[in-house]
């Protein structure tokens, strides 16, 4: 009935009890999973999961907040994309949440990192997952200037308001919520879900991190994709199913994945 369109079950407490993990996703109704590449170090566990797992997606990015990390090239992005579970490129984007004493013109060496992975992605024709926290214009600005949605992605764990949707809504980009939006005080994030068209919805973990309610605090699991999706659900007034429906053909078809897979 559900997909988790974005999860790190590579990282440490979920790559240790990978069977009960996937289990768990059986039990809930969590069909499909998407294991998200941080940097290019750890990509192996990424791989490795995808290839041992038929149920299991793999991208390849560099997130925009690790520093002292290899820098990827656009050549060298898209020969790892071509790994034959690799859906997307990402994750990726801007972060502007811990400049501390920095200042934006320090940030250009993130800006530059995007550039490289969107034009990865126009070359692979792979949708994007895009992070962005406490950069929004400007990672819009540049994914407009990139053509970012040409290859098209995704705004993963999505948390800013409604107006910032509308504009990557317009740039050929689908909405990704997370665990966030069960929170009592995301109430700008939950505008997002009651708002944005049903065609264009993904739900996701970002396991192993922010928990849905009623496990908030505690780490997180593919599973539990499920508690998004159905709080959703309740915020559009909508069946469970149909939601879960709807996101798990749209998963389908922004990673060009078959749908009977």
């Amino acid at each position: 009935m559900f997909v988790d369109s974005h999860c790190h079950i590579n990282f440490e407490g979920l790559a240790d009890r990978l069977p009960q993990v996937l289990e768990n996703m059986r039990s809930n109704a969590v069909t499909h999973a998407l294991c998200v590449s941080v940097d290019l170090e750890t990509l192996p566990s990424v791989l490795d999961i995808a290839n041992r797992f038929e149920n299991v997606y793999a991208s390849v990015g560099v997130h925009p907040d690790h520093e002292d990390v290899k820098e990827p090239s656009v050549a060298e992005l898209v020969e790892l994309a071509a790994h034959p579970k690799v859906v997307a490129i990402g994750e990726t984007g801007l972060d502007y949440y811990r400049l501390g004493e920095r200042t934006l013109a320090d940030m250009e060496w993130q800006r530059e990192r995007f550039r490289t992975h969107i034009r990865a992605a126009h070359a692979t024709m792979k949708p994007l997952i895009v992070h962005t926290r406490a950069a929004s214009d400007d990672t819009l600005r540049l994914m407009e200037e990139e053509r970012a949605g040409v290859p098209g992605g995704v705004m993963h764990c999505f948390t800013e308001p409604w107006p910032i949707a509308e504009r990557a809504l317009a740039q050929n980009f689908y909405i990704s919520l997370s665990g966030i939006v069960t929170f009592k005080s995301a109430t700008e994030v939950q505008e997002v879900a009651r708002r944005v068209p049903i065609e264009r919805l993904l739900i996701e973990t970002d396991s192993p991190y922010l928990a849905p309610v009623p496990f908030r605090g505690k780490p997180n699991e593919p599973a539990y994709v499920s508690h998004v999706g159905r709080y959703i659900a309740q915020q559009r007034g909508l069946a469970d199913a149909e939601l879960g429906e709807a996101t798990t053909q749209n998963f389908f078809r922004l990673f060009k994945i078959p749908a009977a897979v």
